[in-house]
């Protein structure tokens, strides 16, 4: 019987301890939703946008879950048509970077503003902290569908009262001779950063990312 009594009070006392440590808190999940540009178009698969991301935040302390949800060639209205699905799936934060292409097709800037609005939309509805990602139209389609398109991504954020972030490409562009820069940090299509241009827009964007992360902590 005592034998039996110190048993019990040992299993009394491991389940007191188990139910007063604290639980571990799960990490937060992060969507990339985009297209190319995020799924990694190129790259090996270790050297893509999200996984450098991942391994960039684990390494700034984050606990979070990065998942890819880009597709090459998706147009914002690809990804309008996909972010039910994606969304399905609760999530906690999303980095929002399409349009680059409705560029490439000369797609009305209304129509990507339509379409974007209806994702950002949808992820409002489910909660999500959001950093939208512009794209920016080059010069050859005029200046009014330029500034049309530009102006697309503040006025979305500010509607939606989400992050907006520098354009994605811009770590690159910025660099001081554009030619060089596109010959060292963009693949040869001149359209999809290499894994070294991949660093340098997650380097830009990393610490708006964590940002984004710890409002939700």
């Amino acid at each position: 019987m005592a034998g039996a009594l110190r048993n019990l009070g040992r299993a009394v006392g491991v389940l007191v301890f188990v139910l007063a440590a604290p639980a571990l808190a799960a990490p937060q999940s992060l969507i990339a939703f985009g297209d190319s540009l995020t799924a990694g178009y190129g790259l090996p698969p270790d050297q893509g946008f999200v996984p450098q991301l991942q391994a960039w935040l684990s390494a700034h302390g984050a606990e979070v879950r990065v998942q890819n949800a880009g597709v090459s060639g998706d147009t914002t209205a690809g990804g309008l048509a996909r972010i039910d699905w994606t969304l399905s799936t609760p999530a906690d934060a999303m980095v929002l970077t399409l349009g680059g292409n409705d560029l490439l097709r000369g797609i009305a800037p209304e129509e990507a503003r339509g379409n974007l609005d209806a994702i950002l939309t949808k992820a409002e509805a489910k909660g999500l902290r959001v950093l939208l990602v512009p794209m920016v139209a080059p010069g050859n389609y005029g200046p009014d569908y330029k500034a049309a398109f530009d102006a697309l991504y503040p006025d979305l954020a500010a509607a939606h009262g989400v992050d907006l972030s520098e354009p994605f490409l811009a770590p690159i562009l910025a660099l001081p001779s554009r030619d060089q820069a596109v010959a060292d940090y963009m693949q040869a299509d001149g359209i999809h950063p290499n894994a070294k241009g991949v660093a340098l827009i997650v380097e830009a964007l990393g610490p708006r990312v964590l940002d984004l992360l710890a409002r939700g902590e």
